[in-house]
C-alpha cells in the first residue's frame, strides 16, 4: 500500500468518542460481561409501526427509486413547515427548509457554507462533538465557549471578548442539551439573537431533543424570536424523537440565505435524503404525536427511578428537564474516563464521560436513559455494590 500522509484535518482529531465507547463496550461483551448500555444516545425502542409501513409503501413505488433532490421532497418540507407553525407557532416558506441526511449530516457540512480557513466559529463545550470537528473540516476555529454548572450550562455570551465576536461567522448553540440535559427559555434565545445581530453571525441551533421534555416544560424554538429569521437555522431530527435514528432523516430551517447556502453546500456532495425515508419523515411529523407523548413518559419514568438511585449513593446532578441524557459528577477523587472505566469494568455499566465532549466536561458523566425500569434499577444497584468495594 501506498505510504501517503493524512490530512491535517484528520491527524489534529482525537478518537471519536462513540467508536471509544463501542470498543469498551465490546471488550468488556467479549469477557462474558452483561453490559448495561447507558452510553451511545441510540433509542433501544422500534421505530412507530405506521411510519414503518409508510416507508414499505413508498418503497414499493418505482418512482421514488431515482435520485433525489438534494433540497428535499416538497411534501415533506411542506410537513416541516405544518410541524413548526403546530408546535412552535413558527410560519416557514418552502424556502427556508431544507431536508438532511439526519441532522448530524446539515450541522457538519453546515461551516462549509461560511467558514474560510481562519474564520471563527462560536463552539460550546462540553458539546456534541460535531459542532467542532464541522468547524476544522471547515478550515475554521472554534472559540471555546465554556457551559459551566453555575450558569445552568448556558453560555456566558457576555464574557466573548468584543474582537472575538466581531470575527466570528457562526455560532452552535443546542437546547435540550447533549450532553448536559440543560434546557432553557425564550429569554436565553433573545439574548442569542440579539448579540448574533450585533456582531452579524449566523445562530445554528441544534434542535434535535425538543420533544423529549419532561415535568410540563416544552422546549422553545430559537426561530419564535424576532429577528431570528435573519440570521438564525434550526437542526430537527426524527432521530430522537420518532425513534428513527438509523433512518438518517431530519431538516434544517430558518433564515432564507443561511438555509439555501446549506443547501448549495448538499447538492455538490450528497444526492438528498432517500425518498421514501422522506415520505416516512412525513408520516412522522404529519401523525407522529401520540409517539412523542409515550416517549415523554416512558422517559420521564426511567428518569425518576435512575435519580432515586443517584441521591441514594449521593452523586450529584441537575433534574433534566429535556433530552434523555443525565449529566452526573464523578467522584472527586477519580477522573471522568477512570470513573467510566470503573463502571464498565467492576460494574459492566457502559456510560459517556464527560472529558469526551470536551475539556471542560471534566469531572462528569453521562448516563443516557435507554434501558427500562428493572435494568435502571439494576444499573443503580450495581453501583451501590461498586461504591462499597471501593470504599
Amino acid at each position: 500500500m501506498v505510504n501517503v500522509e493524512l490530512a491535517d484535518r484528520i491527524k489534529q482529531l482525537p478518537p471519536y468518542l462513540f467508536v471509544r465507547l463501542d470498543e469498551m463496550k465490546n471488550n468488556a461483551m467479549a469477557k462474558g460481561v452483561d453490559v448495561i448500555d447507558l452510553g451511545i444516545g441510540d433509542p433501544d425502542q422500534p421505530t412507530p409501526a405506521h411510519i414503518v409501513e409508510a416507508a414499505k409503501k413508498a418503497m414499493e413505488n418505482p418512482r421514488y427509486h431515482h435520485y433525489p433532490s438534494s433540497y428535499g421532497l416538497a411534501g415533506f418540507k411542506e410537513s416541516a413547515a405544518a410541524y413548526m407553525e403546530r408546535r412552535f407557532g413558527v410560519k416557514l416558506e418552502s424556502s427556508q427548509v431544507v431536508s438532511l441526511i439526519g441532522s448530524k449530516e446539515g450541522i457538519g457540512h453546515f461551516p462549509l457554507a461560511y467558514l474560510n480557513p481562519g474564520d471563527v466559529a462560536l463552539v460550546p463545550s462540553p458539546a456534541y462533538p460535531v459542532y467542532k470537528i464541522g468547524t476544522m473540516f471547515a478550515g475554521g476555529e472554534p472559540y471555546i465557549m465554556p457551559l459551566k454548572e453555575e450558569n445552568n450550562f448556558l453560555p456566558d455570551l457576555d464574557s466573548i471578548p468584543p474582537d472575538v465576536a466581531d470575527k466570528a461567522k457562526i455560532m452552535f448553540i443546542n437546547y435540550p442539551n447533549n450532553p448536559t440535559a440543560a434546557t432553557c427559555e425564550l429569554d436565553f434565545f433573545k439574548k442569542a439573537i440579539e448579540f448574533a445581530r450585533n456582531h452579524n453571525i449566523v445562530v445554528a441551533h441544534d434542535n434535535a431533543y425538543c420533544e423529549l421534555c419532561f415535568d410540563g416544560y416544552e422546549a422553545p424554538s430559537i426561530l419564535e424570536v424576532d429577528g431570528a429569521m435573519e440570521c438564525a437555522v434550526e437542526f430537527h431530527s426524527m432521530s430522537k424523537s420518532f425513534n428513527m435514528t438509523g433512518w438518517r432523516i431530519g431538516f434544517a430551517a430558518g433564515a432564507t440565505e443561511a438555509v439555501a447556502a446549506l443547501g448549495k453546500v448538499k447538492s455538490n456532495i450528497d444526492s438528498g435524503a432517500f425518498e421514501a425515508v422522506q415520505l416516512a419523515g412525513i408520516e412522522a411529523l404529519d401523525r407522529g404525536e401520540e409517539d412523542i407523548k409515550g416517549l415523554r413518559k416512558m422517559y420521564e419514568m426511567r428518569r425518576d427511578v435512575l435519580l432515586q438511585g443517584l441521591d441514594s449513593l449521593g452523586i450529584g446532578y441537575q433534574k433534566p428537564k429535556g433530552s434523555f441524557y443525565v449529566w452526573a459528577k464523578a467522584p472527586e477523587n477519580m477522573g471522568s474516563e477512570e470513573w467510566v472505566g470503573a463502571l464498565i469494568e467492576k460494574g459492566g455499566i457502559m456510560t459517556s464521560p464527560g472529558n469526551g465532549y470536551g475539556e471542560e466536561g471534566e469531572g462528569y458523566f453521562r448516563m443516557a436513559l435507554l434501558v427500562d425500569e428493572d435494568r435502571m434499577k439494576e444499573a443503580v444497584a450495581r453501583m451501590e455494590k461498586m461504591k462499597k468495594e471501593l470504599g
